[in-house]
Parts: C-alpha cells; structure tokens; sequence
C-alpha cells in the first residue's frame, strides 16, 4: 500500500505517475470505508482526489496556499498533510473538523464553511505577498456551483483588473467530459500559455491599430474575426473578458493531462483560470448514481451502498415542506424560494407539485432575499426557505429591501440551533439577535412539529410584514397533528406547567429541557412554571408583566446567543418598564464559536441541559431550597 507511507505532502513527490494513479485508488478506497463509520461529505471528495493529488505533487504546502471554497472536499487535503491517523475521529466531538481549520493544521491556510469565499481571500494573500516581497504560489479551488455566489463575480472583477499572479482552479462537477472538446481545448491551452504566442497576439493587436485612416474597414473586420474565432474557440471567453487566461476544460480524472495543464498554467503571467472537469462520487457507484443523497451521508454499508437510517419522528424539515403544500393548494401567492438547498430545505416534492412556484436561485442568499421583496411588492407571499447560517449571508437586504419596506416576506429559517457534527461554520444561534433588532420583524418559534404548522399558516395569514419562523435541525416529537391549521395571535405565549416557586421562559426545543428540568424540582418541593415563550418578538408583554408582579425569579432558556438574543429582550423589557430588583437569569450560548460534535454534547458543553437548569433554579431561591 502506497497510502500508509504518505504522511506529509512531500512524500508524494518522489512518486512515478503510475504509483500517482495508484494512490488515488487507494485514496478513494480510504474515503469509502472510513465515512461509512463516521458519516460526511463523500461524493465532493472522491471528485478531487487526482486534483489533490496534483496540487500537493507540483506544489509546496503550506508556502504556496491552497485555499478550499467551503472546504467540504478538502478531506484528501487532510490526509495528505498528517491527518489521515484522525479519520476515525472526523466530524466528532473534539475529534477532526469536516472543514479546513486553520488551527487544526499549517496546511489549511483559509477555512470556510460557507460558498464563494476562495477568491476574496486568494486575492488578498496574493496581495499580501507581493508587499513582502515573496513569490509562493497562491491557488483557489472553487466549484461551479460556487461561482452563482456574487462574492466570486466581485473577486473575479478585482483580481481580473489588478492582473496578480495566481490561479484559479474551477472544479466543474456538472459538465459531461466529451474528450474531442477537451482535447481540443488541451491544444489551445498549450498555444495560448506559449510566451511566444502571447507576444506575437500582443504585436498583432497593436499592428491592428496602427493601420491607417484608409485601412480603418480592414481593421474592424479584423478586429471582428479575431473575436468571432476566440468566441467560437474558447469557451472560457467571459473568464479571459474578466482578465484571466482560461485554459481547460481538463479531465479531472487523467493525472498526466492534469499534471501537464497546470505545468503550462505556471507559464502565465498574471490571473490564470484552469477549468477542470471532475465527477462527484469518482469511484464508489452508489455516489457517482445519486451525487446529492451522498454529498452529506450518513454512515452506511460499503457494500451495498444502503445509508443507516436515522430511526424517530418526521424532521422538521419534513413537515415544514408538506405543511406549505398543503398551505399553497389553497393560496396562490405562495412561492417558495431557495438558495441551492431545495433538498436540504425540504421543497422536492412541493417543487414536484408547483414547478412554477418553486424558485431555486443557487448560491445567492443575497439575490434570493431581495428576489423575494420584489415578489411581495407585487401581492405574492414568498417564503424563503434557508438554513439559520446562510441567512446570515443577506442581512443587508432583509434590513434594507425587506424590512424597511415592511413586506410580505416568509422566512422559514431550518437549522436554528446548533447542527451538530457540521460545527461552528454551520450553527443556528446567531439569527435571534440580528433579527429582533430589525424594525418590523415578528420572530416566532414552535415547541413541536404540531406547533409549526400552526406557525407557518400564521406567516401565510401576516399581512402586516416580514414574518419568521425558526425551527431546528432535528426530529419532531411525534405529537399530535391538529387539523384544520389555525393562525396564532401575534405576540402570544402560553404557559405548558404552572408553579410558582420559579419561572422558565423557553424557547423552541429547550421547552423538553425546561420540563425536564422541572420533573426533578418537583422532587424537592420546589414548581417551577413553564412557558412556551413562542414568540421571541413581539414578546408577550402582557405576561411578562404579570410576572413581575409576582416577584417570582426568572430564568430565560435558549439555543442562541446570549449577547442579543431572546434574554436580552427579556431584559430589555423589565429595564424599559422601569421593572427593578427582579432575580433574572439567562442561559444560552456564550460569547464563543463552539465546535463540531453532536448536539447533546454541544448542549452539554455550553450549559443546556436540565441539570443546568435545576442548579440555577436552586440558586435563584436559596431559602425555598434550605426550607426543601
């Protein structure tokens, strides 16, 4: 075995071809059989093995930068650079991130869990480098898919117009390898990265524009066929109109013509684009059949390629994507938008029923948010269905387009809360704080699956302005549907368990924690009230009030962050109502990024558990305790 030998990147390089196109057999085989323990992203790795394979053979990580967009292909990277004993820990808790991270390793010089970054950030470190005078190599991975992200459309307009060193690796999953274009592509590559050939089309051009007054039709035309054949010839043209010298498409797969491309890539001077044709889920057919089941994948058998299911109630997802076809069967304004996660978001079979109400964007949060003011200026009811993390990504047009417009706008927000193995890169608990403090935002989150159905036919009902709902990434509690769906009061909570010895306002999922918590108190003689504190804003003045009156003391619960969140309202509140000496305590997330690992032991970690809870009850009320 090749692969047991490679623990640095230069081992790879005193490696024939022949023994290249080994270790990318073994490689896959690695990849197949260790996530189908753990789990992860499989399909967009087993895509770049030979790519990788290349980069760390030509290149001298970490001086020349490798940087990944998003990182969930960067797992060859990873074991290439010393990492591959730690595959039995990925994506654990303490174990090895499923994204680059720059702490766990010199070699991942740029982490990211969100899309279209790369550039931004290879442009400023080729920068960088030019002012300290150093001349490492600065590349960027970045997928087809990425570059819908209008972050990579403004990278590529600056890098294009400051004419840095650097290159650009577009890895193209999606286009079909036809092997006549590529070789004539290949050829084209090795004309046009010719020193000889740049300097004879430089003389040209400027000949072209010295011909005289007389000559100036002969110049046009000439000018003209010089375009036509480039656009004919080259279908990187809008990369080289952007200022980069496109060479490709390439096999991603052939390891002597991938190795041969980039070699004639290093002979350009200023931003080259190398366009790499790759297949997502190379080598294991499972993945290479369905590229998007096995993009995230649960563990599963090698053999027969069946994923271990994941065994409880419908998710949330679920029931959000049945409960708005049932919602757009009778109401036509509904369209659902999305940003490239139609699956994730669970709009398949809605998109399956309303073709034409179903609007995928692709990477552009940005565009989606404000797609959607335009649709709500018009008398529809867009609902933007997006992950908690990617919606942090239009904040400028929920503020500018959507809120201070005050429209129609429908944001159903998965994934609040913490996500689990995903990490840092991907939590939910920071779209509280920046929402609550948005002018005309109603911000609601459901105890149960039963309750957001409830929620959604509310949102649909809101004529008044932009309305959210949050819900997380998890299965439902198998409760009860109610039928017909009934619309909510705004600003209304309810309490699940009266006491008075303490109060609990609780927020979504921590509701189980907070009657949890609440079983173990009744033990000691102590009742600790219960609420449903549903509508994070407008909260439910009117109990809040009531509460203070009782003097009773006050615990906030929430899988969010503290600073700003629900708690700080609660707060907020009691401070502008001149409410003072009252006994508050808030639990949530603290002011620190928390790392993969699953959700419990990420409750665990920052304090959302019910013993948490029981300890602060306990010390908010030290004489009812020593009387218990």
């Amino acid at each position: 075995m090749l692969l047991e030998h490679i623990n640095q990147p230069q081992d790879l390089k005193h490696l024939t071809i022949e023994q290249l196109e080994l270790l990318a057999e073994e490689t896959r085989q690695f990849l197949v059989e260790k996530l189908s323990l753990t789990g992860g992203h499989l399909s967009s790795n087993l895509g770049v093995v030979e790519l990788t394979i290349a980069l760390h053979y030509l290149y001298n990580s970490p001086v020349d930068k490798f940087i990944f967009d998003v990182g969930h292909q960067s797992y060859v990277h990873k074991m290439f650079t010393g990492r591959m004993n730690q595959f039995d820990t990925l994506r654990k808790y303490q174990g090895l991130c499923g994204f680059v991270k720059r702490s766990e390793s010199e070699h991942d010089v740029w982490e990211a869990g969100h899309s279209s970054t790369s550039l931004s950030a290879a442009m400023g470190m080729a920068v960088a480098r030019d002012l300290k005078g150093e001349d490492n190599k600065i590349i960027a991975v970045i997928g087809d898919g990425a570059l819908t992200g209008g972050m990579a459309f403004e990278a590529m307009n600056h890098i294009g117009h400051e004419k840095k060193n650097m290159m650009v690796i577009l890895n193209d999953n999606e286009m079909s390898i036809a092997p006549n274009v590529g070789a004539m592509h290949n050829y084209l590559g090795k004309i046009r990265s010719d020193k000889h050939y740049v300097k004879a089309k430089e003389e040209v051009e400027y000949l072209l524009k010295k011909i005289p007054a007389i000559g100036g039709t002969l110049a046009k035309t000439m000018e003209k066929l010089k375009d036509s054949l480039k656009y004919m010839l080259v279908s990187g043209v809008i990369f080289e109109e952007l200022g980069f010298t496109y060479l490709g498409p390439v096999d991603g797969h052939n390891l002597p013509v991938l190795l041969e491309t980039l070699k004639q890539a290093e002979k350009v001077e200023g931003p080259v684009m190398v366009h790499v044709l790759t297949l997502k889920g190379k080598g294991y057919l499972p993945a290479e059949a369905d590229s998007f089941a096995w993009h995230g994948a649960r563990p599963y058998k090698v053999e027969s390629g069946k994923m271990l299911k994941a065994v409880g109630h419908p998710v949330y997802t679920d029931v959000f994507g049945n409960t708005l076809i049932e919602l757009a069967e009778q109401d036509s304004r509904i369209i659902a938008v999305t940003p490239a996660m139609p699956g994730g978001s669970g709009l398949l079979k809605f998109a399956a029923q309303f073709p034409k109400r179903m609007v995928d964007v692709g990477i552009a949060e940005q565009h989606a948010a404000t797609f959607c003011a335009g649709l709500a200026s018009e008398g529809m009811k867009p609902v933007f269905a997006v992950y908690s993390t990617f919606l942090q990504r239009a904040y400028d047009q929920i503020v500018h387009d959507i809120c201070r417009a005050n429209l129609n706008v429908i944001f159903a927000i998965d994934r609040a809360g913490f996500v689990g193995e995903d990490g840092e890169t991907h939590h939910g608990v920071y779209d509280i704080a920046y929402l609550r403090s948005i002018p005309n935002m109603v911000l609601m989150m459901p105890k149960d699956e039963n309750e957001l159905r409830h929620m959604l036919k509310t949102s649909v009902d809101y004529d008044e302005g932009p309305i959210a709902v949050r819900y997380p990434r998890a299965n439902g509690l198998g409760v009860p549907m109610d039928e017909p769906l009934k619309a909510i009061p705004i600003g209304t909570w309810e309490v699940l368990r009266p006491g008075d010895s303490a109060v609990v306002l609780a927020v979504g999922p921590m509701i189980g924690i907070a009657l949890e918590a609440a079983e173990q108190l009744n033990k000691d003689g102590l009742q600790l009230r219960v609420v449903n504190a549903r509508f994070i804003k407008p909260m439910d003045e009117a109990m809040l009030l009531q509460i203070s009156k009782e003097n009773l003391p006050i615990i906030t619960l929430e899988e969010g962050t503290i600073m700003g969140g629900f708690g700080s309202g609660v707060l907020e509140f009691y401070a502008n109502q001149n409410r003072h000496g009252l006994q508050i305590k808030i639990l949530g997330v603290p002011d620190y990024f928390v790392e993969h690992g699953s959700v419990k032991e990420q409750r665990q970690e920052v304090g959302l558990t019910a013993e948490r809870l029981v300890s602060e009850v306990k010390a908010l009320m030290p004489r009812k305790r020593q009387h218990a």
